[in-house]
């Protein structure tokens, strides 16, 4: 079994899960990150909660020299799981040019390093927004990609399009896109969590935060939308089942015949939830209340979106397991710590 698993954005919401997750499966993941949305203080919990020290190298993606060393230095690696993105939609319209050179470049540079070494197995962070605003729900593989509502969602599928192209002009290449819906939630130690620096640009940290008193208010942009109650839908799920299924992807690549594979799952609960509800439901588990209000609809928002997530329980093997109401608890657990 390859043992040597490359995280880019290790350190970051989605990437530390995985990293405990891979730990626990037996697994060497190896840290890059570049701090820009992390603090050091993960390392540290990582070790308390997995009981090793993980390998970190402090570097950008974007550095073919930085990440060509690093390559070097360890050898032997075994594939990469690669998280490495800016990722909030409102700031993408705000900064297109910086999100296409992150996300786009930081890609790039991962391809081509992956081919002089023979690194052959990887697992891409793609996302739902792939799907733009779909024309049915719940959407599958198969669901034809409209335009991207946001730079961000863009620069998704443009990294998509760039893998299908790489792994069909070489002869041996196993890559695996997962398309998260919204992860949420946070480690049941309380010690890993979503930590957006600056003001959250996505729901459920600022729920939290408004409910710790860090923020005044919350404010739900729009409730005019066609669904029941007028407020967004998505397909909320947490972040531990989210870390899990990339875990299944390396092995599902590692398990696999053949000398080539591209392969899209979708990962989601297989319903939705709208953005009242999400309230709703936080001041159940939690018992807290929430100050919100109604404003304007966001550019950039999708109105409801949820996934199929047939092919990923049949293929992978992997189920969501924990449901909304255990999410809200873990990530109101993981603010009281902040």
């Amino acid at each position: 079994m390859v043992k040597k698993i490359i995280v880019t954005g290790g350190a970051g919401y989605i990437g530390s899960h995985t990293v405990v997750q891979l730990v626990e499966s037996g697994y060497e993941p190896i840290i890059i990150d570049n701090f820009s949305n992390a603090e050091h203080r993960v390392m540290d919990r990582l070790e308390t909660i997995t009981g090793r020290r993980t390998k970190l190298y402090e570097g950008d993606c974007t550095d073919e020299d930085f990440m060509r060393r690093v390559i070097e230095k360890e050898g032997d690696i075994g594939g990469v799981i690669h998280f490495a993105a800016y990722k909030a939609v409102g700031e993408s319209v705000q900064k297109p040019l910086a999100y296409y050179k992150n996300n786009v470049d930081s890609l790039l540079v991962l391809l081509e390093l992956m081919k002089q070494y023979n690194i052959n197995n990887f697992v891409f962070s793609s996302s739902c927004t792939v799907y733009g605003q779909p024309d049915q729900l719940p959407v599958t593989e198969d669901t034809p990609k409209k335009p991207a509502e946001s730079p961000y969602g863009n620069t998704k599928q443009i990294c998509e399009e760039i893998i299908e192209d790489f792994v069909a002009s070489v002869d041996d290449f196993k890559a695996v896109s997962l398309r998260y819906f919204n992860p949420i939630g946070a480690h049941p130690s309380s010690l890993i969590g979503e930590l957006p620096l600056g003001v959250p640009s996505n729901l459920v940290p600022f729920v939290t935060q408004t409910a710790a008193g860090l923020r005044e208010k919350l404010t739900v942009f729009g409730e005019d939308y066609n669904t029941p109650d007028g407020t967004c839908i998505r397909d909320y799920i947490h972040v531990v089942d989210l870390a899990k299924a990339h875990v299944k992807a390396v092995d599902f690549i590692q398990n696999s015949g053949g000398t080539t594979l591209n392969e899209l799952f979708n990962l989601g609960t297989g319903k939705g939830n709208s953005v009242l509800e999400v309230i709703k439901t936080f001041e159940k588990v939690t018992g807290e209340k929430l100050n919100f209000e109604i404003g304007p609809r966001r550019s950039g928002d999708v109105e409801q979106v949820y996934a199929s997530v047939d092919k990923s329980n049949k293929i992978l093997g992997w189920t969501a397991e924990l449901d909304l109401g255990q999410a809200l608890k873990d990530a109101w657990n993981w603010q009281k710590t902040l």
